[in-house]
């Protein structure tokens, strides 16, 4: 189906949560739990916030973006919250914020913010278009323009590499 003929759907739509007890399986030898074992969790969260928004399978592109801003204990409950920031025609921005939960004191804390790219694909798994987004809500509309941004950043970037306008640590080639 035409992504114009499809309704605008809202950024809370495809809103998604992943949650886990950390187990000291998932831990290093510091009692941390293992950034794969938290991006595991953020993909998973990600992929069906992605595939709630364009009614499609939906595959990870690219990890833009991970912050880890705190570490994550072993016993504790870890949230990862997901949503549709942005979409192009075929693919779609995707924000994760991942929270752990003392269970005992009740405490919880932002541990990691993660972007992702994800694109729909229909059943030959080519890339297919997704519906727009409603962002008549301020904070939709904001993080709308602000992966929008990003997007154009990305592809100047990757423009000016193919091109080979920047050398080594960012300094333009000779």
């Amino acid at each position: 189906m035409n992504a114009a003929k499809m309704s605008p759907r809202k950024p809370a739509d495809s809103a998604t949560m992943v949650s886990e007890l950390m187990m000291p399986h998932q831990v290093n030898n510091l009692g941390h739990v293992f950034g794969g074992v938290v991006l595991s969790m953020v993909d998973r969260a990600a992929a069906v916030a992605a595939m709630r928004h364009s009614g499609h399978p939906s595959v990870t592109v690219s990890i833009d973006r991970v912050d880890f801003k705190e570490p994550i204990q072993s016993g504790e409950f870890v949230t990862c919250l997901a949503q549709v920031n942005f979409v192009g025609r075929t693919s779609m921005e995707v924000g994760v914020r991942v929270e752990a939960e003392n269970l005992l004191s009740g405490v919880k804390r932002h541990t990691t913010s993660c972007l992702l790219t994800f694109v729909a694909i229909d059943r030959d798994h080519r890339p297919c278009e997704v519906p727009r987004l409603d962002i008549s809500e301020p904070e939709d509309a904001r993080r709308y323009r602000e992966g929008q941004r990003r997007r154009e950043v990305r592809e100047l970037l990757d423009r000016e590499l193919e091109a080979g306008e920047v050398g080594p640590r960012g300094k333009a080639a000779p």
